[in-house]
């Protein structure tokens, strides 16, 4: 590792990697302003956006609510133990219209801008995986609009007759 990386700061980090690629996926970034109304925003990451387990290094709003929860780490460290720190940050905000068994927004990241790991905390069968970068406002409207356990019944309640299914494939349509 160049001595310039180990000794990069986390606001380095943020402003010279992860702030780039939260641009990349149409986010703008805005500073925490507490005079201006979370409604204002519509596809926003703000910064140092605060709540009651302290301020979590970015919110991403999309139409006025906040959709998501974002944790920076200087690059020389993994982000894939911190989702523990976003999932504190989620349920200590106030101000959501959501509720999701303690956790107050449905999407967690954390990342160090080269590594970046992705929660949807909606279902408890969700688990944290690894991901490229992070989704667009729009795929984060459109992730907020399904619901995984309808979508699930909607599996389980479609038949399956194809004639070439294998043994395996039967027995696991058929499993409860």
């Amino acid at each position: 590792m160049s001595p310039e990386r180990s000794a990069e700061s986390e606001r380095r980090t943020r402003k010279t990697r992860i702030d780039p690629r939260l641009k990349q996926w149409g986010w703008e970034i805005a500073p925490f302003n507490p005079a201006k109304s979370l409604a204002s925003y519509r596809h926003h990451a703000i910064e140092e956006f605060p709540t009651t387990n302290g301020p979590a290094d970015y919110a991403l709003v999309v139409d006025g609510k906040v959709l998501g929860v974002v944790e920076a780490k200087k690059v020389t460290l993994g982000p894939q133990n911190v989702l523990t720190q976003t999932e504190r940050y989620s349920k200590g905000l106030d101000q959501s219209a959501f509720n999701l068994n303690g956790f107050r927004v449905p999407f967690l990241y954390s990342t160090n801008g080269e590594v970046f790991w992705f929660q949807d905390v909606r279902s408890k069968l969700n688990r944290s995986r690894k991901l490229s970068g992070f989704h667009t406002p729009d795929a984060l409207r459109e992730m907020l609009s399904r619901n995984f356990e309808t979508e699930c019944d909607g599996l389980r309640d479609t038949p399956n007759r194809h004639s070439k299914l294998r043994l395996y494939q039967i027995e696991a349509k058929h499993r409860d």
